[in-house]
């Protein structure tokens, strides 16, 4: 099969959290420019319909499911519209997430349950009702959950987002194993220091931020939501069809440089661990 091939995604669809700004409308859009139809969640409304506008302005197949994935009926329901439409869903990209920013010594109950609700429960769930309702009945699907650089190292400032995302690796890693008898790849993408509104705001209030993110990043830049297109379609695609518990790190800080340069395969966007 040509390269072309392997990575076009007609008649493939697909939901994305998170959907409707940064990495998630990246993945989303490099998704949809390869063929596939997307459908878009996010809690706001009037964001997905912008992105709904561009992603239709660019020729992409678009729906949209406004819903809080922390609420309890809103996983069924985003599963349940993408099916009605479409009838059934070969792509998922768990990209939603949140942090609650406090010292671990004083980190409140409702921080915990909040971050680790959107973070871990509701990619675990979304899995398991498009595992269940679509992918494991056809044998085929392909899962791409969005961790963190933190998912490898910790880091004072996000104690609790850094374990909420170690969990998605690990997530990951189970979920790769049980389902790739079916013909599903699960696998994940770790970013680091990426250029987005909210660590935009991160600059302006931490400060030296900025430099010490360009002193430790051996690209010496700031990741750009661009750099998430390539990676999205490969893990989504049949490109990455013998690929299972994957997890690309992009862009890599040092600390993540260190790993890829322990593993037997390293590149500058991506360190791929292969289990099957």
């Amino acid at each position: 099969m040509s390269v072309r091939n392997l990575l076009d995604l007609s008649g493939k669809t697909a939901i994305v959290t998170g959907g409707s700004r940064g990495i998630g409308l990246q993945m989303a859009t490099a998704l949809g420019e390869m063929g596939a139809r997307v459908a878009l969640t996010a809690r706001r409304q009037d964001e997905l319909d912008e992105a709904r506008t561009g992603l239709e302005s660019a020729g992409v197949e678009c729906l949209t499911i406004a819903g809080d994935l922390a609420d309890d009926g809103a996983i069924a329901r985003i599963v349940d519209a993408a099916l009605a439409a479409w009838g059934h869903i070969d792509i998922l990209v768990n990209n939603a997430g949140c942090n609650w920013a406090a010292p671990a010594e004083e980190y409140p109950d409702e921080g915990w349950r909040k971050v680790m609700r959107l973070n871990v429960d509701a990619q675990f769930f979304l899995c398991r009702e498009v595992g269940k309702r679509s992918m494991l009945p056809r044998r085929s699907g392909k899962i791409v959950n969005i961790g963190s650089m933190l998912s490898i190292f910790g880091a004072s400032f996000g104690p609790v987002y850094g374990a909420s995302k170690g969990g998605i690796v690990q997530l990951t890693k189970s979920l790769a194993v049980t389902w790739a008898p079916d013909n599903i790849q699960v696998n994940a993408v770790l970013p680091g220091w990426v250029d987005t509104e909210l660590t935009r705001r991160g600059r302006t209030e931490i400060p030296g931020l900025d430099q010490k993110v360009l002193a430790g990043t051996p690209a010496g830049r700031w990741g750009h939501i661009d750099d998430f297109a390539g990676i999205a379609v490969l893990l989504a695609s049949a490109a990455s069809g013998f690929s299972i518990s994957c997890r690309a790190k992009a862009p890599a800080s040092r600390a993540l440089a260190f790993s890829a340069a322990s593993s037997s395969r390293s590149a500058s966007l991506a360190s791929v661990c292969m289990t099957s």
